[in-house]
């Protein structure tokens, strides 16, 4: 094995044991001797890899958000139009946002100082990083037909955006944001009427 190769061994046990302390503790209680300890290496061998627990900690976040956003678009990608791709996206985060192995949301909504510290743009990204992730479907759904042709959706995205962390995320009487077919229904019913309206009126 080449020392190249132990590096990289190394380097991503770190952050496989980051994962693991952010998951169980948060950013504020992982401490670096317990990620050092998690990864079965010395503290002096993790600071060879990351100068500091934040650029550790925002690594970790980073692998976390690159692997979230590749499985959601591998489930939308499979959905027939605009409607259920909503409906999935809505269910999918519903099931992050609960599941405490998905814990990218819980860190934006918990301890939204250190997640920006660590991960730079923290919850001001929230809304643009969805608002990129769904403006390819707007443009997949203005070409088949589904949304207005008119719509500008750079405005249209950060829209959807808004609404979808709403219907995942804020509680209510009518709408279980796990059952798909509710979500499919409330979005034809209100979303797309939404995304199909002549813009200039």
């Amino acid at each position: 094995m080449t020392s190249s190769t132990a590096a990289k061994s190394v380097r991503d046990r770190l952050i496989d044991a980051a994962e693991i302390c952010l998951r169980a503790k948060g950013i504020r209680a992982t401490t670096v001797s317990e990620v050092a300890e998690t990864a079965q290496v010395s503290r002096g061998w993790l600071y060879r890899h990351f100068p500091d627990k934040a650029s550790l900690l925002g690594t970790a976040i980073v692998r976390l958000n690159e692997a979230y956003w590749s499985e959601a678009r591998a489930l939308l990608d499979r959905c027939d139009g605009l409607a259920d791709q909503m409906a999935a996206g809505v269910v999918n985060a519903r099931s992050a946002y609960d599941d405490p192995g998905a814990v990218l949301m819980r860190l934006r909504m918990d301890e939204p100082e250190e997640f920006a510290a660590c991960a730079g743009a923290g919850v001001q990204g929230l809304v643009p990083d969805l608002a990129d992730f769904w403006r390819p479907y707007l443009v997949a759904a203005q070409e088949r037909g589904e949304i207005h042709a008119d719509l500008d959706l750079a405005e249209a995205s950060e829209w959807v955006a808004r609404v979808l962390i709403s219907l995942s995320t804020v509680p209510g009487n009518t709408l279980d944001p796990t059952d798909r077919a509710a979500v499919r229904t409330q979005v034809r019913r209100y979303v797309l009427p939404g995304l199909q309206g002549d813009p200039a009126q």
